[in-house]
């Protein structure tokens, strides 16, 4: 159902105060009272009824979430769960390269298991995944670029219809609910998570949010519309020194307006789901350290559903509730107080099932807040329209042919990749011209499409896993014939002379959350970690020979010494598995780069974000039709601590 957009500006909260009984702005108590107003009276009735007819213990299970791998179908059944999720690297049967019609079997036995149930009102099952950068935990599903490149792009449009294609895949595989957007607004690069975010502009940010969510959520009830969720409230992009899961040191003003930006998007376009952050907040301006998001009342009942009036779904992150002080992974009554409504407890379920009904039993956790989180999960179930038809009705259920978006991805990644120098026009490549390429991720589609594909790390993939797609090595052959195109992984020993051209992809290994992180005081320096780049360089350059690099990296990475060895260099970002969307681009000039920077890029080893030294601008991107000169650039010396 569409409800009216929300048009309050997180900045203006600031006048309520800090507690959830504040009184509110007229223009909050307006947006409150129009999203509260836009419930539906029949549907609301239907819901206490089936509420008011459970007990305590099928309640508490509609709102517990285990992952797919520690619960069988037939405990799903007796314990009356209410959602699932697969984690990164679940498949059907821990079969990595599981056909659609595999998955789609693996969801409908969970979800019969929960209409199987002796309950008065039989309950359908929502089932979780993290379709990121579309369906990427499934093999032959085009993966497209991650958020940092589509940022450059600007455009919003294409992102919505990014959402679309993402939605038809999930529902393929009989899902349902995809924990996507990131509307992280990234500040620090040492986060191993930048390249979930798609900028540190938070209005660029609120656009997508809003654009995404509509996409993947369509009309909800349709066969291609999922359901969204909004993550990670509230300031996971901005945590100190870009530790993953770490404290954001900031004002309660900067911490709305900031951070809070993509929420906004995402309310105004109806977002069903919002996910819980692992950080903390500190208070800069009032000194007051507000601990663990998970256990925040304030932001998490007072603000978010309170002042902003949002009406679905709060979910944990993955065992978020043990981070909260006196809490452990199945029991946390401080979390369920706050306000979240299902808990992601993958592994510890059984016992958060009955440490949580002890928890009212006994006083700890008043029943009508259990009641209110399963009010919310049904209305969500409701809108998404399981009551009334099943997710397997969908007619993309099973369907193969519905994960291709390869020609939507491909189109992606050529408006999401910058080109940072050109100089002496170094590009397009010109075709029937011999071409060299160089570096191990010319051929890796693991590097090309970095973190959460396939796998969590997006690690211990082959090219083989991804079923589909096409790496820049392969599209470059395609666009300039096999026969122009020679390969070496490390450029020794090779002739460079005899070539017209040199390309020279180079990249991180994938990562993901937590070991992305590149902790202060190291230097963060793309040739420091990964120093078989720069050595693949130095082989090449100098020839007499243009030298035209690609860079895949998951943050802006300082490279001014991979700049001055390369005649044109091309920030690709993490481009996802359409690699004719680069060769577009690089050859033969028919189609500009038209990426932008939604980043700053750093001038230095130890410059982490908008306020410290930059090389280029956010907003920076040189094309064809607008080239510029770039020279050589400063190398200042990198120390081997960024420490004092």
């Amino acid at each position: 159902m569409k409800r009216p957009a929300l048009k309050l500006s997180l900045s203006l909260l600031l006048l309520a105060g800090c507690a959830p009984t504040a009184i509110l702005p007229p223009q909050a108590v307006e947006a409150s009272a129009g999203r509260s107003a836009a419930l539906d009276p029949a549907m609301e009735a239907r819901i206490a009824g089936i509420v008011a007819g459970m007990t305590l213990e099928q309640k508490v299970g509609q709102i517990t979430q285990p992952d797919v791998r520690n619960i069988t179908p037939d405990e799903v059944r007796r314990y009356y769960i209410g959602t699932v999720l697969n984690g990164g690297g679940a498949w059907p049967d821990n079969d990595k390269r599981s056909t659609v019609a595999e998955w789609a079997a693996w969801a409908d036995a969970y979800a019969d298991a929960a209409m199987a149930t002796d309950m008065a009102v039989r309950i359908p099952l929502l089932w979780g995944t993290d379709a990121v950068h579309g369906h990427n935990n499934v093999s032959g599903a085009t993966i497209f670029p991650h958020n940092i490149g589509l940022g450059a792009a600007n455009d919003p449009a294409l992102i919505e219809r990014i959402g679309r294609a993402t939605a038809r895949q999930v529902r393929a595989t009989g899902i349902t609910w995809a924990f996507a957007p990131t509307v992280a607004v990234g500040q620090n690069r040492r986060w191993g998570r930048t390249y979930e975010s798609w900028s540190s502009d938070p209005a660029l940010v609120r656009r997508y949010g809003e654009a995404m969510v509509r996409g993947l959520q369509g009309g909800l009830t349709g066969d291609a519309d999922v359901l969204a969720t909004a993550k990670h409230y509230l300031g996971d992009g901005g945590t100190f020194d870009g530790v993953d899961q770490g404290q954001t040191r900031t004002s309660r003003e900067d911490l709305l307006s900031t951070h809070g930006a993509g929420y906004l998007g995402a309310l105004d376009a109806d977002v069903q789901t919002v996910m819980i952050s692992y950080s903390s907040w500190y208070d800069t301006a009032s000194g007051q350290d507000h601990g663990k998001m998970h256990g925040n009342r304030d932001l998490i009942a007072g603000v978010l559903k309170g002042e902003l009036g949002f009406d679905g779904l709060i979910v944990s992150d993955w065992n978020g509730i043990e981070q909260v002080a006196g809490c452990t992974k199945d029991h946390c009554p401080q979390a369920v107080n706050a306000g979240i409504d299902v808990f992601m407890v993958p592994e510890d379920w059984r016992a958060f099932i009955a440490n949580t009904v002890a928890d009212v039993r006994e006083g700890r956790v008043p029943e009508s807040r259990i009641d209110d989180a399963v009010t919310r999960v049904l209305r969500v179930k409701m809108r998404s329209g399981l009551f009334d038809r099943p997710a397997d009705a969908s007619a993309l259920t099973g369907r193969a042919d519905a994960l291709d978006a390869s020609a939507l991805a491909r189109e992606a990644v050529r408006k999401s990749v910058v080109l940072l120098k050109n100089d002496n026009a170094a590009l397009p490549l010109q075709r029937g011209r011999k071409v060299l390429v160089v570096g191990a991720s010319a051929d890796s589609l693991s590097n090309q499409t970095g973190g959460w594909s396939l796998t969590w790390q997006g690690t211990e993939n082959s090219n083989a896993d991804f079923a589909t797609g096409q790496t820049l090595l392969a599209a470059l052959r395609e666009a300039l014939g096999a026969e122009n195109v020679t390969w070496s992984a490390d450029g020794a020993g090779v002739d460079v002379s005899r070539y017209d051209a040199v390309v020279a992809v180079l990249g991180e290994p994938p990562y993901a959350e937590y070991n992305g992180d590149v902790r202060f005081p190291a230097p963060v320096q793309h040739s420091l970690q990964n120093p078989a780049d720069l050595a693949v360089l130095r082989a090449v350059s100098g020839k007499g020979v243009p030298v035209v690099t690609v860079l895949y990296s998951g943050r802006p990475a300082y490279a001014n010494d991979l700049i001055n060895l390369s005649d044109a260099f091309v920030a690709a970002f993490l481009p996802g598995t359409e690699g004719r969307g680069l060769a577009d681009v690089l050859v033969d000039g028919a189609h500009d780069f038209s990426g932008r920077l939604s980043f700053a890029w750093p001038g230095s080893a130890c410059s982490t974000g908008e306020g410290d030294l930059v090389q280029f601008a956010r907003g920076y991107g040189l094309s064809y039709a607008r080239p510029a000169p770039v020279g050589r650039l400063p190398l200042p010396q990198t120390p081997q601590t960024c420490e004092g």
